[in-house]
Parts: C-alpha cells; structure tokens; sequence
C-alpha cells in the first residue's frame, strides 16, 4: 500500500509540472511570435574611395528598401569614402539622395573625417546626415541588436 499510494503522489507531481510546463508554454509562444516581427535593422560600413563598393552599397540598399520597407537601413561612411557623400566629388549623389529622401534610409557622414579633409555641412549631399564619430555610431547601433554589414568590393 505505501509504494503504492507514492508511485500515485509522483505521478501527480509529474501532471501537475507538465501542466505547469503547458501553461508557460502556451503564454511565451504568443510573445516569441511578436518579438519575431521587429523589423530588420542594417547598418552599413564603407570606408573604401572605391566607387565599385559605392555602387555595391546603393544597391543593397535600394533592394533591401524596397524589399523589406519596414527594415530601417543606415550607412555609415567614413574614412577614404567620404567623397560619396558630398556634392562635387561624388558620382553617387544622385542615387544617395534620392535613398535618402525614403524614410527607413538614412546616410551618415563622420563628423571626424568631415574636419580631417575641410569638408563642411553645406558640402552634403542632400539628406546626409553628421555624426561625431562614426564607429561609434556603428557600435552603438550593434548594441541596439542591428545587423552589421562591411561594405567592400573585391
């Protein structure tokens, strides 16, 4: 009788943790669903003056954006690639503006490299934006979970 009555009480500890397993179970999924529906977040990296990775990046962007118009997409240039992002020195500037001008796009220029080469803010492509530092902007998007992709071209 006693084994008995103890194979009975560990069988309902055994229902009682499985119907608590169920129960969690049943309330995280919903939850796991909606945090699967973020939108994508990228920021790009481009150092490079080669036009090629320019042209790599615009069009990654421009796919990306109109693939996924929830994701929120940013290049960061710095660097020998600061030329993309200023009127007169870059043959991109018609594309980078008009990217720009979509609202999950934006273009960020290192405030540090601006000073490095004399390049000032009237100088920008329209809708270019300044940063202070651009790896730290880059790692502080990372931190905030983007995506990150360096751009370049071999």
């Amino acid at each position: 009788m006693f084994y008995g009555g103890r194979r009975s009480s560990v069988s309902a500890i055994i229902n009682l943790h499985m119907k608590i397993v169920l129960m969690v179970w049943f309330i995280l999924m919903p939850l796991l669903a909606i945090a699967q529906k973020k939108p994508v977040q990228i920021v790009f990296d481009v150092t490079s003056s080669d036009s090629s990775t320019h042209d790599a990046v615009l069009r990654h962007v421009k796919g990306l954006a109109s693939a996924y118009p929830e994701a929120k997409l940013e290049v960061v240039v710095y660097g020998a690639a600061w030329p993309m992002l200023v009127n007169g020195k870059s043959r991109a500037a018609t594309s980078v503006a008009e990217l720009a001008r979509l609202d999950n796009v934006d273009f960020k220029l290192c405030g540090i490299t601006m000073e490095r080469h004399g390049v000032k803010p009237t100088d920008l492509v329209t809708g270019v934006e300044v940063v202070p530092d651009a790896i730290m902007e880059i790692v502080t998007r990372q931190g905030e979970g983007w995506g990150y992709i360096k751009e370049s071209h071999h």
